[in-house]
């Protein structure tokens, strides 16, 4: 996986971008400056793709009954992107999904430990 740090950088395709089923050729993460002044969230490399009810994580095959969203995949992502989530994490609005093959909102996700993401 290829990392930038120029937002412009035409390798990035922006959330929604119609190209479905393909991961950038490059992301966007902050230089190793900013990453190396420390992280006001823990550092963690796995999320999953699930839906919350009250705080919770529903189970995928009740999920999947219900119609309701998330595929239950869970996606590693690689360091610079995981020390970028945590430097800023309101860095990123959307994230890869490996099971669904696609970016999606970053609030359909929670970390493998069932905590939200930006928690």
């Amino acid at each position: 996986m290829t990392h930038t740090t120029d937002p412009n950088d035409p390798r990035i395709r922006r959330f929604g971008d119609p190209e479905i089923g393909k991961q950038n050729a490059a992301y966007l993460v902050l230089s190793e400056e900013e990453r190396a002044k420390g992280f006001v969230r823990q550092v963690r490399r796995t999320y999953v793709h699930q839906f919350m009810l009250d705080g919770s994580p529903v189970p995928y095959p009740l999920m999947s009954r219900n119609g309701l969203a998330g595929c239950g995949v869970a996606t590693t992502m690689s360091l610079p992107l995981a020390e970028t989530y945590a430097r800023d994490p309101s860095f990123y609005g959307a994230t890869w999904c490996c099971g669904c093959g696609k970016h999606l909102p970053v609030s359909e996700f929670t970390w493998e430990d069932h905590t939200e993401v930006g928690s």
